[in-house]
């Protein structure tokens, strides 16, 4: 009888077994496509299949279980809470068009009827579907949809823009909303090169790429609102954009016009005199005046190297970018070589730039507060400054035109310095490995598993399912296609159904068509997996669960596998004790096989235990590094949620209002209300006043009365304690500060102070329209 051979034996314990986040995913993708064909060989996704079933983490709870524990919770929070967040965001997005026509009163009352019903918040209650077989008709949709993302990828293209964002919300945050589980990345990513694929195909020239507003964009920059995108933006630029917005007294405007503006302001504040300088000068004109030069020379220097800055920052950040960002880039690359072979490397650098730079990374720097990267809007100078600094990013990542802003021409040789190590970065990005192996791995892990499930609400089950019906000639023209048949079987989609009715519900998913997962495991064996390889991975698996559970044993005087094995076999733990007689008779079996031998006390498999253990101990400290940056994420996402919910309580307010002048709500005439009395120091401290020019010394002695003489309408007096008239007064009507807000304005200027236009809306809700939630 021949001796068995010593079989290769997969890391069972490693990450790849555990079905890692997206980051261990790339980490453990890139060092297996080292070894030429290691990710593709059978044997690890039988190892894999494997360790699914010995490695239970119900049955161990060490320190190691606890952290994987608290890391899977924190990041089923995190995609839970991303997609309220979207929600909301599209929420704001479809009243910000609409308060735009009630702001010029051209809307209908029932339209505005229907706009108010909008705003009604439904609580998340469970539902289901009443009835069976259509849960488990659209279970089989479902499944087929999530495994098979080339349907998705058709019907992406074939839907409107108006239709994308609901769509979007069911594919990122329900189809594949685990946004840290490897099968789903890669299964979304997978939808991504189709899509990617058909617009490179379509594309009439080089230039049009990636650049219009299309759904195929809109869906790439939701991807990077993800959170493996947030985690990467919150680590990388929220410190340097806050060593930005610190700086608040250093001006950095290098527009000349603006330049020579402000010296002419400062000239007189300083004197007290009228200035002699001529005024209305061209762009020209101002960058010719010898004191403008002399202002603008520091500043294109200190602006220099605040770009510099960022831009070594991102440099230095290749291996924190997301892996599906960087798969993105690569799908660039590659079908821009296969549609235009002749495009050169900074003809590829581009587009790469347009989709990282001007899509991902420099929204965040220009808006950092949208982004969640910074507590409180940033003040005139930062702001300024960090807009400048995106635009020096951007004109260095794409071919720089000056032709709107010639003054930013200054700065080109900060981009002719910078091109070509930020080209080498684009390119760089690419350089990650294909994930179709580890897809098929992931795929035959899901089918090992009991259960798949989304939670998903009855809207986007009913929303889905008209969209495929709606364009089903285009997605199946084969009357066989299960895609067809799924939808046939299930009818016509019903109608949408209310906030109040639309629950969420738990839809196990599962496909008529699966190969049982039997004949899959001998599909995988092919021959090249032997039953003396299962039994020593077993043996393994079953060692370092005993010693996970009992780590002191393995320090102990003489310790051997059978010591390991009869202590656990005597444990009072049910669980251990069948552990421990398992794992002595698989030692019994390979003992007999040849494989390991007990005269050398098992040495061979004991080392490679304990290469797994300390694997363990490290992987543990890993998963708390990564819990601790997830959690500021976390916190982040919530902060901005509260955000939203303030715009959506100021359009909740407008609407009322509205409805009360319209006659929808009939009221007594209202009278005047106020007026409320407060305090400069007040407003400070509340962030209303973001911005004063009052000297410190007087600002203990002003203070501010609101009173509303008439519903909608405001008047503010800045007032100085001893002084009968107020210094200033302003009216100001709640369609203007609603106007505002939506156009993005964040500041209102009342001449001594300038107040932040959200604050001072949630300040006038407060105190003069409780009634109106």
């Amino acid at each position: 009888m021949n001796t068995p051979r010593r079989p290769s034996v997969p890391n069972v314990n490693s990450p790849l077994f555990r079905r890692p986040s997206a980051k261990f995913a790339s980490a453990e993708a890139a060092k297996l496509a080292g070894g030429s064909k290691a990710m593709g060989d059978k044997r690890i996704s039988m190892a894999a299949l494997l360790s699914l079933a010995s490695e239970n983490d119900a049955e161990v709870d060490d320190a190691l279980t606890k952290a994987q524990r608290k890391l899977r919770e924190l990041k089923g929070r995190i995609s839970s809470q991303s997609k309220r967040n979207f929600l909301l965001e599209r929420d704001v997005r479809y009243l910000d068009s609409r308060i735009a026509l009630l702001i010029q009163n051209r809307m209908a009352l029932d339209e505005q009827q229907e706009v108010a019903s909008a705003l009604e918040e439904a609580e998340a209650v469970e539902g289901s579907l009443p009835d069976d077989r259509r849960r488990q008709l659209y279970g089989n949709l479902f499944f087929l949809l999530q495994s098979e993302p080339r349907h998705i990828a058709v019907l992406a293209r074939l839907v409107s823009l108006s239709e994308i964002d609901t769509l979007l919300q069911t594919v990122m945050f329900t189809i594949y909303g685990n946004q840290y589980e490897s099968r789903e990345e890669f299964l979304l990513l997978s939808m991504f090169q189709n899509v990617l694929a058909h617009q490179f195909e379509t594309a009439a020239d080089f230039g049009n790429l990636m650049r219009a507003n299309t759904p195929v964009s809109r869906m790439m920059t939701t991807y990077t609102r993800r959170g493996p995108g947030q985690t990467y933006l919150k680590t990388v630029l929220s410190e340097r954009i806050n060593h930005v917005i610190e700086s608040v007294g250093l001006d950095l405007e290098i527009n000349p016009l603006k330049v020579y503006e402000q010296m002419i302001i400062d000239i007189e504040t300083t004197t007290g005199e009228p200035c002699n300088l001529p005024r209305g000068l061209t762009m020209e004109a101002a960058a010719a005046n010898p004191d403008v030069k002399a202002i603008l020379a520091p500043r294109h220097k200190t602006l220099t190297d605040v770009a510099n800055s960022f831009l070594a920052t991102i440099i230095d950040s290749i291996e924190q970018v997301p892996y599906g960002i960087r798969w993105i880039c690569k799908q660039i690359k590659s079908l821009t070589k296969r549609k235009f072979p002749d495009a050169t490397d900074e003809n590829l650098c581009t587009l790469i730039g347009g989709f990282f730079m001007l899509r991902f990374v420099n929204p965040s720097i220009v808006t950092p507060q949208a982004y969640m990267l910074v507590e409180s809007t940033p003040q005139k100078h930062p702001r300024r400054t960090l807009t400048l600094v995106a635009k020096m990013l951007q004109n260095v990542a794409n071919k720089a035109t000056y032709s709107k802003e010639p003054y930013m021409l200054e700065l080109n040789p900060f981009v002719e310095e910078n091109r070509a190590s930020i080209n080498k970065f684009l390119l760089d990005l690419c350089d990650v490995p294909d994930f179709f192996e580890a897809l098929e791995m992931e795929q035959y892990i899901a089918l090992s598993k009991k259960e798949i499930q989304l939670h998903i609400n009855l809207n986007e089950i009913y929303n889905t399912h008209a969209l495929l019906l709606q364009h089903l000639d285009a997605l199946a023209p084969n009357p066989k296609h299960h895609l067809r048949v799924c939808l046939e079987d299930l009818g016509p989609a019903p109608a949408q159904v209310s906030r109040s009715e639309n629950k969420s519900i738990i839809l196990p998913l599962f496909s008529r068509w699966e190969t049982p997962i039997n004949d899959t495991l001998s599909t995988l064996g092919d021959g090249e997996l032997t039953q003396t390889d299962l039994i020593y991975m077993d043996t393994k698996a079953h060692f370092v669960h005993i010693l996970r559970t009992l780590p002191n044993l393995i320090h102990m005087p003489g310790f051997t596998l059978l010591k390991a094995a009869d202590n656990a076999a005597s444990s009072r733990d049910q669980t251990l004790m069948k552990k421990g007689l398992k794992a002595r008779e698989l030692l019994r079996q390979l003992e007999e096989l040849g494989v390991i031998d007990p005269k050398d006390g098992h040495k061979l498999i004991i080392e490679e235990i304990k290469q797994e253990l300390e694997h363990l101990g490290n992987l543990r400290e890993t998963i708390n590094k990564e819990i601790g940056s997830l959690e500021i994420v976390f916190k982040t996402i919530l902060d901005h949620n509260n955000y939203l919910r303030n715009q959506l309580e100021s359009y909740k307010t407008y609407l009322q209002n509205v409805r009360m002048q319209s006659g929808i709500q009939k009221t007594a005439k209202p009278s005047v209300q106020g007026p409320i009395t407060i305090s400069h120091t007040q407003l400070e401290k509340d962030g209303v006043i973001v911005e004063s020019n009052i000297p410190e010394n007087r600002r203990s002695q002003i203070f501010f009365n609101i009173i509303s003489p008439v519903s909608g309408t405001f008047v503010i007096t800045l007032n100085f304690k001893g002084r009968t008239t107020p210094i200033l007064e302003m009216d100001l009507k709640l369609d203007d500060l609603l106007e505002k807000q939506k156009m993005g304005v964040e500041l209102l200027d009342l001449e001594y102070v300038q107040l932040s236009v959200n604050k001072i809306l949630v300040l006038i809700r407060k105190n003069f329209l409780k009634g109106s939630k």
